[in-house]
C-alpha cells in the first residue's frame, strides 16, 4: 500500500481564482518573474510584444504565385501565430491585472500596426 503524499510546504505558491494586483507572478517558467520588480516588467514587456505579433501575423497575407509555396507560408505563419497565443493565454492565466491589461493593450496595438501592413487590402462591399 503507497503511503499518502505530504502535504504541501505552508509557503507553496497558490494560484488566485480572482484578478489581483502585485509584482509577485509566476507564469511561463519556475520562479520567473517571481517577486523582481525589474524581471516583472520584462515579462509585461514581453507579453505586449507577443500579443502584438499575434495580431499582426492574422493579417499577414502571402503573396507568392506558386500555390503550393503560399499554401506552406500561410501554414506555418498559422502555426506560429497559434503557438504565440497560445503563450499568451497562458501568461493572462497567471490572473495578474498587469499581465491582463498588458496583453489586451498589445493587442490592440498589434492590430492598429496590421491595418497599415502593406498585405490584405480590405473589400469594398459590392
Amino acid at each position: 500500500m503507497n503511503p499518502r503524499p505530504p502535504p504541501p510546504p505552508a509557503h507553496a505558491h497558490r494560484r488566485p481564482y480572482s484578478f489581483y494586483w502585485s509584482n509577485e507572478v509566476l507564469f511561463l517558467f519556475p520562479n520567473w518573474p517571481d517577486s523582481n520588480s525589474g524581471m516583472y516588467a520584462l515579462a509585461l514587456i514581453l507579453v505586449f510584444i507577443l500579443a502584438a505579433v499575434v495580431e499582426v501575423l492574422s493579417k499577414i497575407d502571402c503573396r507568392n504565385p506558386n500555390r503550393t509555396l503560399k499554401i506552406c507560408i500561410q501554414i506555418g505563419i498559422t502555426v506560429v501565430r497559434a503557438g504565440l497565443g497560445y503563450i499568451v493565454i497562458l501568461c493572462v492565466n497567471s490572473y495578474n491585472g498587469g499581465v491582463f491589461l498588458v496583453a489586451v493593450m498589445g493587442h490592440a496595438v498589434g492590430s492598429v500596426i496590421s491595418a497599415f501592413w502593406p498585405g490584405k487590402k480590405a473589400r469594398k462591399p459590392n
